[in-house]
């Protein structure tokens, strides 16, 4: 059974997922202009909190004596 091009439905050429080197380029403009994204659970890096502050001091500026 033959698999069809994912960009236009015709049957893929052997041993590729596209009919053609164009809709190979189709897919590519696809995944580089963002059109395609995997899912993920990950926080987009815009909703991180980029406070620079150390969680693992209580909030003081003094130094440890290192």
């Amino acid at each position: 059974m033959k698999k069809e091009c994912p960009i236009c439905g015709q049957p893929a050429a052997e041993g590729s997922p596209f009919c053609s080197s164009r809709c190979a380029y189709v897919d590519l403009g696809h995944w580089l202009s963002g059109s395609y994204r995997i899912p993920t659970n990950e926080v987009p890096e815009e909703d991180v909190d980029t406070d620079t502050q150390n969680p693992y001091t209580d909030g003081s500026s003094q130094e440890s004596g290192r």
